[in-house]
């Protein structure tokens, strides 16, 4: 794992997660490795937190939106260092077919997820030290409803090509806008 210790959001082109390769050159076996699972995502994030040496002096807060920058951008993983000042949230969203995890390695954090029919709309506490891993189909909301910063580790693979945004309505999630790295 190396870091990319490029500017803040966005990612340069050749970083850009998704990022075609030309049609005249066939996927090399690193381009067709398979993904890595949530689990492996998990001790990725959790290593990482455990050395923030590598990443703390990039943080930085922003009290317009939460403020984010890739660290890493590895063929089959990228890493992203996240802040959020009390009030900030992602909204219900989903990463795009990527498998992911995270980690709050300052502060906490409050998950929301559809756990289904009989279960609801479920909440979780997810205070530093935690780490949370999902698979491919994963749509949730993650947000600082707390009186301080928080600062979050996430992995993804493969790297994020496309994240679509949900409203939560009484019938269910909502489908309502889909971005992609050129937003980010």
């Amino acid at each position: 794992m190396s870091l990319d210790l490029a500017a803040d959001h966005p990612a340069p082109d050749h970083l850009a997660p998704g990022h075609p390769a030309t049609a005249d050159t066939a996927p090399s076996a690193e381009e067709t490795r398979a993904p890595l699972t949530p689990n492996a995502l998990r001790a990725i994030v959790r290593e990482l937190a455990e050395q923030p040496d590598q990443w703390i002096h990039h943080v930085r807060l922003s009290t317009e939106e939460r403020w984010y920058r890739r660290l890493v951008a590895d063929d089959d993983h990228e890493v992203w260092l996240i802040s959020w000042l009390p009030g900030q949230s992602t909204g219900f969203h989903d990463h795009g077919g990527s498998r992911g995890a995270f980690t709050v390695a300052l502060g906490e954090l409050e998950e929301l997820s559809l756990g289904g029919p009989d279960q609801g709309l479920l909440i979780r506490r997810v205070p530093a030290g935690t780490a949370r891993a999902f698979g491919p189909e994963y749509v949730h909301d993650v947000r600082n409803t707390t009186s301080g910063p928080a600062v979050t580790l996430h992995a993804y693979s493969p790297p994020l090509g496309s994240m679509a945004h949900y409203d939560l309505r009484a019938g269910g999630l909502v489908r309502t806008s889909k971005e992609g790295p050129e937003q980010w």
